[in-house]
């Protein structure tokens, strides 16, 4: 029995496959500082989880004043316990 009739079939399959591979490979290749910048801008500015402008301005300034606390207490830690 010969298998060149599923020929066409098997190279359309291994194709598709390739390309998820690829489409996998550039998709893990990316920079992860790159990535992380865009998540971190779009957690900062509230993007896409309300239409409500109140409270998009008070997620970022909820989430701004966080920053600003954690940043104050590591510059506290920092300056009383590292003398």
């Amino acid at each position: 029995m010969s298998t060149h009739g599923n020929r066409p079939e098997d190279d359309a399959r291994r194709q598709e496959e390739a390309r998820r591979i690829l489409d996998r490979a550039h998709r893990d290749s990316a920079p992860i500082l790159d990535s992380a910048l865009r998540r971190s801008g779009d957690f900062l500015s509230a993007r896409g989880e309300s239409d409500d402008p109140a409270e998009i301005w008070g997620k970022r300034i909820g989430r701004g004043l966080a920053i600003a606390v954690g940043i104050g207490c590591v510059i506290y830690l920092v300056m009383t316990y590292a003398r």
